[in-house]
C-alpha cells in the first residue's frame, strides 16, 4: 500500500504570538510553539552575539520560512551594519506560505523581504541559489542537501543549525555535516541550536566545538557551541 500524501500545512500561532507552520511530513512546527520570534531573537542572534558583531557573516542549516533571517536583517540595519547570510535549504516552501509568516519588517528590511519573495523559486523547477545583494550586504540562499553541499572555509562569525530535529531529519545533525560547520567557522564563532540531543551534543563536541547546555524559553533548553581553534 502506498502512503498517504501529506496534508496542508498548518498555521499555529506560537506562545509570543507570532506565527509558525507545521510541516504536513515531518509534523514538527518550523520554529519554537514557545515563540517563533523569540527564539530567533534569544537563540540565534543574540546567543551568538550577531547582534553585537560589526561584520556579521551568518551561515544557517535551514532556511525553512525566513524568520531567522528576517530578524538578524533588521539588527544588521538598526546598527548601520553589513550583513552576510549564507543558508542551505533542501526543500523550499511555497512562495505564498513564506507570505503567510509574518514578521514585523520596516523601511528597508520590508524592502529586501520583498525582493527575497519576488526571486523565490517556483517549487518543483530547477533551483538556481537565489542571491540577493545591496548597501545592506548580501544573502545567498542555496537549495542543497547540506550532505553534499561545500561550506566556505573559515568563514562564518555565527553558525544558526535549525533544520527539522533529528528523529525526523537526522543527516544536517551528522558527524559528517558538524565537521564541515566547524571547518567553515571562523576562530571565536559561536554556534546555536534548538536540540539538545545527546547524538546532537557529542557530533558537535566531536567535531572540535566547546558545547554547553543554555537555559532557553520555559523549560526548554538550547545549545550553545564555541568554535575555539587558534587558526
Amino acid at each position: 500500500m502506498n502512503a498517504p500524501e501529506p496534508g496542508p500545512f498548518e498555521r499555529l500561532e506560537t506562545a509570543d504570538g507570532s506565527p509558525t507552520l507545521v510541516h504536513p511530513r515531518f509534523k514538527e512546527a518550523y520554529s519554537s510553539v514557545h515563540g517563533a520570534l523569540t527564539q530567533a531573537r534569544k537563540l540565534y542572534l543574540e546567543l551568538t552575539r550577531t547582534h553585537l558583531d560589526p561584520r556579521p557573516r551568518v551561515l544557517e542549516v535551514g532556511f525553512g520560512l525566513g524568520v531567522n533571517f528576517r530578524v538578524t536583517l533588521e539588527s544588521a540595519l538598526s546598527r548601520g551594519v553589513r550583513l552576510e547570510y549564507l543558508s542551505y535549504e533542501f526543500a523550499p516552501v511555497e512562495r505564498s506560505l513564506l507570505e503567510s509568516v509574518e514578521v514585523p519588517l520596516e523601511g528597508a528590511a520590508r524592502e529586501v523581504w520583498g525582493e527575497v519573495l519576488g526571486r523565490w523559486p517556483e517549487v518543483g523547477s530547477p533551483l538556481e541559489p537565489l542571491r540577493l545583494s545591496g548597501e545592506w550586504g548580501s544573502l545567498e540562499i542555496r537549495f542543497e542537501d547540506v550532505g553534499e553541499a561545500q561550506f566556505p572555509r573559515v568563514w562564518a562569525t555565527a553558525i544558526y543549525l535549525d533544520p527539522f530535529s533529528p528523529a525526523v531529519n537526522p543527516e544536517p545533525w551528522s558527524l559528517e555535516v558538524t565537521r564541515k560547520l566547524h571547518r567553515a567557522a571562523q576562530p571565536g564563532a559561536w554556534l546555536a541550536t534548538y536540540s539538545v540531543a545527546g547524538s546532537v551534543r557529542r557530533n558537535l563536541t566531536q567535531a572540535g566545538f566547546a558545547v554547553e547546555r543554555v537555559p532557553g524559553v520555559g523549560k526548554k533548553a538550547w545549545l550553545l557551541a564555541l568554535c575555539s581553534r587558534s587558526g
